[in-house]
């Protein structure tokens, strides 16, 4: 038998998911580990630097009567911190 491919068989389209599950690469137990400590770290040093330059800077926020108070600004840190804690997992457990 022929290993060259029939017409019909070049005609119709791949399937996408089996292309992805072909092209993705199985990483190691200490590659996953490293990349989601990485990304937990993140999240940590994002949230408690964050929190720390947001006390310094009270005085001048509140001063400020900028739209963006308190609440508002540590929920973005909250918020970037948990993408990043999130990212971690997502890396450790796919």
């Amino acid at each position: 038998m022929s290993s060259t491919p029939t017409l019909h068989s070049l005609q119709k389209p791949e399937d996408l998911q089996q292309l992805i599950r072909k092209d993705r690469g199985d990483d190691c137990l200490s590659c996953k580990v490293v990349g989601s400590g990485m990304f937990f770290g993140l999240g940590a040093y994002s949230y408690f630097s964050g929190m720390s330059q947001l006390e310094k800077q009270r005085a001048l926020i509140l001063q400020s009567k900028s739209m963006f108070g308190m609440k508002t600004r540590q929920a973005g840190i909250v918020g970037i911190s948990f993408a990043f804690v999130w990212m971690g997992l997502w890396r450790a457990f796919k």
